[in-house]
């Protein structure tokens, strides 16, 4: 009988693999040099997480933003905003800088490659741009141009975070995304 997976060493296994993925970068990423970071063993890794793809998506998925509830209680555009800015700045330099890093990284290699990072990508995608549509909804846009200005929002905040974590360059990339915000949303 096979024994039940530890549930807590697995959480610390996927905080670790974040912070080492964010430091190390995903263009060479091993199972072995990964797991003697770790402390671990290849093995063990794929005994938690099947597959180096698996382990780096169930990596980036407990480390998500939860786009949905983040949203979720917007209602005016002021508000919408001010949690965009919100988002940009835990994603930049706050809790979620190192995740999104990664986020970035799979957002590329899905581009070229489909797979479990392929979807793990886009579903990602697909869940920023239904929050923020709903949340223009509430703020009185119809169906088809809250999609859009979503759409427009979610391309705009990867390809600046992009920038920022290509460039270094703060202070651009911040007043850029906050005029994205203010054109995108409006008054």
């Amino acid at each position: 009988m096979a024994r039940p997976t530890d549930q807590q060493k697995r959480a610390e296994l996927l905080a670790a693999v974040v912070e080492y993925i964010g430091t190390n970068g995903l263009d060479n990423l091993t199972l072995r040099p990964l797991a003697a970071s770790l402390g671990t063993s290849s093995r063990m890794l794929i005994y938690y997480f099947e597959s180096r793809e698996n382990l780096i998506v169930q990596a980036l998925a407990s480390q998500r933003p939860a786009f949905s509830e983040m949203f979720g209680d917007v209602h005016d555009r002021a508000g919408l905003r001010r949690r965009l800015r919100e988002l940009w700045e835990s994603m930049t330099i706050g809790d979620d800088a190192a995740s999104s890093r990664i986020l970035m990284q799979v957002i590329g290699i899905a581009s070229i490659n489909d797979g479990v990072l392929g979807e793990f990508a886009s579903a990602t995608v697909h869940s920023l741009t239904n929050a923020l549509s709903s949340a223009l909804r509430r703020c009185g846009l119809g169906a088809d141009d809250a999609l859009l200005r979503a759409s427009v929002l979610g391309a705009g905040f990867r390809g600046l975070l992009l920038d920022r974590f290509t460039t270094e360059d703060a202070d651009r990339t911040d007043n850029a995304a906050a005029a994205l915000f203010d054109v995108i949303v409006g008054p």
